[in-house]
């Protein structure tokens, strides 16, 4: 079996897992399960974990804080919060948005700061100024330790650096964004920003070139590389998640990159999930992935495609870009 691989963070002194578990669905109301789930994809070496203000209506952080806390453990995991998601009335990415949910997620987690912070959504109309300057505040405070943004576009991000950098302050250092090998050509959710497919070479080649972290989350593009999702039965579907993923990934393009992620499957011996996974994670780019795995077996898997490097002229192929795997 294959050992998980570690990389660092700009303001983050703890070694930061490059497959990042996340935790949607930890609760309360399944704390033994959640508690076991956390307790073994930790001992398989993760160390990062992601949670976000929204999930659970506050559920989420308190029970992730509370294991965290019971176990001992606050020195050794990096902890990702996130904030100033939309609501039903109105976009939140405000100072003061910014700064209730900080304390909210504080106060939730019962933690004195959150490793890594992200700013769930992004307002284009919202000026960059006032949101790095409020980031700065917490940051000095030690409320957080390093920040960056959610579904933030690369040239909102160059924007908000900029001005960090003319008036000597700290900026964002990664970006987390979709990427998967299928193309995400319907938002799955409002206001998602993707690098995955063509038309978004150039978001890709700014981070490249930027070597900018990313943390890239939907690496299996919402189950579509479950193997579970066909061309003909799409309407035998009725859970919100899997409509959500029909509404967002099948389409022929992508289905045509899942066959030849089957063929390649079949020759390799790993799974459809492990080729998609090892896709994104052989890209010339700095990737830390957000993965959902609901058991141990599930990240061991996520571990052993981390390992696998997939040669270029493989992704092109993948990605329809060649018409022969080598």
């Amino acid at each position: 079996m294959s050992t998980i691989q570690y990389g660092s963070l700009p303001g983050i002194s703890k070694p930061v897992s490059r497959l990042v578990q996340g935790t949607i669905m930890i609760n309360s109301q399944n704390l033994e399960a959640s508690f076991k789930l956390l307790d073994d994809i930790f001992a398989l070496g993760c160390t990062t974990f992601d949670t976000a203000h929204v999930y659970g209506s506050g559920d989420n952080e308190r029970t992730v804080g509370r294991w965290v806390r019971e176990r001992g453990l606050r020195d050794q995991v990096v902890i990702i919060g996130k904030g100033a998601h939309h609501n039903a009335d109105r976009q939140r990415v405000t100072p003061f948005d910014i700064t209730a949910d900080i304390h909210d997620s504080l106060a939730r987690f019962q933690f004195d700061y959150i490793d890594f912070y992200l700013l769930h959504r992004d307002n284009p109309s919202v000026p960059v100024g006032p949101i790095i300057e409020t980031l700065n505040e917490h940051r000095a405070a030690g409320r957080i330790h390093a920040f960056g943004g959610s579904n933030w576009s690369h040239s909102r991000i160059t924007e908000a650096n900029a001005y960090a950098a003319a008036h000597g302050l700290h900026g964002f250092v990664a970006s987390s964004p979709n990427f998967s090998l299928a193309e995400q050509l319907r938002e799955p959710w409002p206001n998602c920003v993707t690098i995955s497919g063509p038309q978004n070479q150039a978001a890709r080649d700014y981070y490249q070139q930027q070597r900018f972290p990313l943390l890239t989350w939907s690496s299996l593009a919402g189950g579509f590389f479950s193997g579970r999702f066909t061309r003909d039965n799409l309407d035998t579907f009725t859970d919100y998640f899997d409509k959500v993923c029909i509404d967002a990934y099948c389409y022929e393009t992508n289905f045509q990159r899942l066959d030849r992620v089957r063929q390649l499957a079949a020759q390799t011996g790993l799974s459809i999930a492990q080729i998609a996974l090892a896709y994104v994670l052989s890209q010339p780019l700095d990737i830390y992935a957000l993965v959902g795995c609901q058991n141990a077996a599930e990240f061991q898997s996520n571990i052993d495609a981390a390992a696998t490097r997939l040669p270029e002229q493989t992704l092109a192929w993948l990605d329809l870009r060649a018409d022969s795997p080598a």
